[in-house]
């Protein structure tokens, strides 16, 4: 069994009292048995995309930085491991919606770099952000194969079994929603565990912001689509869930979801025949609908 928090954190428009608030938060969920502790979506800074012009230069570092640095420090003195959503800068003038992983020994574990990216209003993501070229990893901290998928990419289930196909037994899902949508979310994420037999673990934001209030929520369901753990309230916290990889082994036996795909009959979902594919591999034979 491995211990995880979900962080619920209110940001501020000063960076380092919301630096001071993650390691503190870090902290109390060590201190409690956290082995892995996940917080919300752009945990560090304000939401940016609430407004299609924000710059978010100003927020952004790299996987690296001095953020970075603090919370690699406090993980490996703590002796747990971190997803850190951040402000990516990947290049000059290039920023992405990131999650960093860090190992309990503070060491990067890997990046994610959120996929979907919404043009709503007050979440104008797709303005401000590069789309993710990462695809989706799969890391190992803990004892546990987690993936990472950030707020809107929760609503697509390709991200999912991707994840699921490289052995991912959790998906960690950092969130920034608001207003009354919390039954649609714990819907999709339900839907998520059951077909891919894995935990899914969301930490939504709290507080209040221009036009906003983040209402916290944040739950884990199990592969069989039961809550963990009651889902949290709308202020400042964590929520904390015992996670077997065992049950997602279990599940995995009992409900063979994944070995009863068929491959072959969803490649129209990349625009692809079978015929064409073969030519293009050279004629090789044909594989079982099960690979």
């Amino acid at each position: 069994m491995v211990k995880v928090a979900a962080v619920q954190v209110a940001a501020t428009d000063d960076p380092d009292r919301n630096r001071s608030k993650v390691l503190r938060h870090l902290e109390t969920a060590a201190e409690r048995g956290a082995r892995v502790v996940c917080f919300p979506e752009l945990a560090p800074c304000p939401w940016l995309p609430r407004e299609a012009g924000s710059d978010p230069a100003p927020w952004a570092e790299s996987p690296d930085g001095p953020l970075a640095e603090a919370v690699a420090g406090a993980a490996s003195r703590l002796g747990v491991a971190v997803v850190l959503p951040f402000v990516e800068r990947a290049a000059p003038g290039v920023y992405h919606n990131s999650a960093l992983v860090v190992d309990s020994g503070g060491g990067r574990a890997g990046l994610y770099r959120k996929v979907h990216l919404p043009d709503i209003p007050l979440w104008a993501e797709r303005r401000m952000f590069a789309p993710g070229d990462l695809g989706f990893p799969v890391f190992e901290v803990e004892g546990l194969r987690i993936g990472i998928q950030l707020g809107w990419d929760i609503f697509f289930p390709e991200g999912f079994r991707c994840l699921a196909l490289a052995g991912a037994e959790v998906v960690f899902v950092p969130t920034a929603a608001a207003f009354a949508s919390q039954e649609r979310w714990l819907a999709v994420a339900v839907s998520h565990a059951v077909t891919n037999s894995l935990y899914v673990v969301r930490a939504n934001r709290v507080g209040s912001e221009p036009g906003l209030d983040f209402y916290g929520h944040s739950f884990v369901v199990r592969p069989d689509g039961d809550l963990a753990a009651e889902p949290t309230g709308i202020s400042e916290g964590m929520l904390f869930a015992e996670l077997d990889p065992d049950a997602v082994a279990e599940a995995r036996r009992t409900w063979p979801y994944l070995a009863d795909r068929r491959p072959r009959e969803y490649l129209p979902l990349v625009g692809a025949r079978w015929e064409d594919v073969v030519a293009r591999s050279g004629g090789i034979r044909e594989k079982p609908d099960g690979e």
